[in-house]
């Protein structure tokens, strides 16, 4: 019997410690897809296999409800698509940290966040090959 995919962002997979992400902005690399920059870094410190941080600018938008709602909109497609990612780190015994960044100075559509997420984790899983395969 086969186990029912969880489409879930809890508090373990969320990358919140000032320690864990100033580490990562000093050491990780980076790489854009518009309208986001993305801060990434393979760690062993951290429990689960993928953790995640999302962040808007408060210069393009000042309003903290339109901030919480971008944020919101990342989240959420994030959740939705990062399994087979989460999937193959976990297979191959690799963990990863990313730090997401709105650069964006409109307020978008969910539709765009959606597809440039997926955009994103493609580069991120061909990221994580390459690393396997230079590490074998």
């Amino acid at each position: 019997m086969q186990t029912k995919q969880r489409y879930t962002l809890g508090k373990s997979e969320r990358l919140k410690s000032r320690k864990a992400i100033e580490q990562l902005f000093s050491g990780g690399k980076s790489f854009a897809v518009f309208p986001f920059k993305v801060i990434y870094g393979f760690e062993n410190w951290q429990i689960t296999p993928l953790c995640a941080a999302f962040s808007v600018s408060k210069r393009h938008f000042k309003k903290a409800t339109d901030r919480n709602r971008v944020k919101r909109l990342m989240r959420e497609a994030w959740r939705l698509q990062k399994n087979t990612l989460q999937n193959e780190l976990s297979s191959q015994q690799q963990k990863l940290s990313v730090f997401l960044i709105y650069t964006g100075n409109t307020l978008p559509d969910y539709t765009l966040l959606f597809e440039k997420t997926a955009a994103i984790l493609k580069k991120l899983q061909k990221l994580a090959n390459e690393k396997t395969a230079a590490g074998t």
